[in-house]
């Protein structure tokens, strides 16, 4: 594809559920004010388990989005999806309809889809047999369905697909969706993550991997990226949706415009399962392709949305990752881990974290990273510490790094 068919594209609705709010008004309020999302775990009894905290979503009601027949035959993290998706489309003012349904696309990505679904089935196929598990199990459990019930709900029949990148998948699904709008395939595309994995069997597969914070007794700090004192990630819960649109679509209708997307890159370290390659060189090339892609230099970013996972690993790796692709200029740059405020999200983080940085475009400020007492000496650039910051945000990068080696960086910037 070269630069002169490109097609430009615009953010004009977001959507957000997450551990500290469950609307974007709510979401954006509590990142402003450094709200803790993370508590001891509600969903289930987790008493035997190592990690006993998690992000979960509070006071969700999914029959504000869909009556009960629907939501009882949805997975939770099929739920969050439509329900942000829903949000965002209010947001953006999209009406659905005839004459453009098939220029509206959907893409949202899950790292692991209904688990909890999947862990109750095998619960009933060991204790009643094979004849009493649900029809429903596996279209409510495949990570596919968040994007296929939101169609269902919408009435989007445009390109409709499901990123499956561990951590990186809500900010694949958003690239993708972006390069879709830019080449033509589709108008308006509806995307981002949702995830639901806070359940007994992945707390406990988590914990097995010595990558979750046991901080059970202080959960409000147990969230701590880039912290010396950081023990590991927070699982968390959730969805995060964008409204993609192609900007004389979006300018024809009269859309009110947060930001412009401009860049993704997506890179893979080809190292190990679960740990990111030393020194970060493949993060670093992800956001060297983002900037390259959006025809932008290091110089120009004013803010990065940090992976920021709280893991002894990943944040100096990402921290090294973000000097090697921006040089001198990344200590100049305001750079903040909302996850120290939602926990890890999973797929759902690219999302909820998009959202975050077209907000913070839009509003000209900076989340904070809480938590952020004793910074670790190898994590030495201005990680925003406790306390959200005005700053006039011209261009912003999104960072989102999964297992497998998946790596994806999002650029966006001010709409001229």
């Amino acid at each position: 594809m070269t630069d002169f068919i490109r097609k430009r594209v615009v953010v004009t609705g977001v959507g957000a559920i997450t551990p500290i709010g469950n609307t974007p008004a709510q979401y954006w309020e509590g990142l402003m004010s450094g709200r803790n999302g993370i508590g001891e775990i509600t969903l289930f009894d987790a008493s035997r388990h190592d990690c006993r905290i998690a992000g979960e979503v509070k006071n969700f009601d999914p029959h504000d989005y869909m009556n009960p027949k629907e939501a009882k035959r949805m997975d939770r993290f099929a739920q969050f999806g439509v329900a942000a998706a829903k949000q965002a489309l209010q947001d953006a003012q999209l009406v659905i309809n005839e004459l453009n349904a098939e220029q509206v696309g959907i893409i949202m990505g899950s790292g692991i889809g209904g688990l909890k679904v999947l862990e109750d089935q095998q619960t009933v196929y060991l204790n009643r047999g094979p004849d009493r598990c649900s029809p429903f199990m596996i279209p409510m459990m495949i990570a596919n369905m968040a994007a296929g019930l939101t169609a269902i709900h919408t009435g989007a029949k445009g390109p409709n697909s499901c990123t499956v990148t561990a951590c990186a998948a809500g900010s694949n699904a958003v690239g993708d969706a972006f390069r879709l709008i830019q080449s033509g395939y589709a108008q308006a595309m509806i995307c981002g993550g949702t995830e639901a994995a806070v359940t007994p069997l992945s707390i406990a597969g988590f914990a097995s991997a010595r990558t979750l914070s046991t901080r059970n007794n202080d959960p409000a700090h147990a969230s701590r990226p880039f912290d010396r004192d950081r023990d590991g990630f927070v699982l968390g819960e959730g969805a995060g949706i964008l409204i993609l649109e192609e900007l004389q679509y979006a300018l024809s209708r009269g859309a009110r415009i947060y930001a412009e997307m401009v860049g993704y890159g997506m890179t893979c370290d080809a190292y190990h399962m679960t740990s990111p390659v030393p020194g970060g060189e493949g993060a670093a090339r992800a956001i060297q392709m983002a900037l390259k892609d959006a025809g932008l230099k290091p110089e120009q970013v004013s803010y990065i949305n940090a992976h920021g996972t709280s893991t002894s690993v990943n944040d100096p790796t990402e921290t090294a990752a973000m000097k090697k692709a921006l040089g001198k200029h990344a200590y100049n740059i305001a750079i903040s881990s909302t996850k120290s405020m939602t926990g890890h999200l999973l797929g759902g983080s690219g999302g909820i974290e998009a959202v975050a940085t077209v907000l913070a475009i839009a509003n000209n400020r900076i989340p904070p990273t809480i938590n952020l007492e004793n910074p670790d000496e190898e994590c030495d650039l201005d990680y925003v510490p406790n306390l959200s910051r005005d700053l006039l945000v011209e261009v912003a990068l999104s960072n989102s790094f999964g297992f497998g080696g998946h790596n994806v960086t999002l650029a966006f910037k001010k709409c001229l």
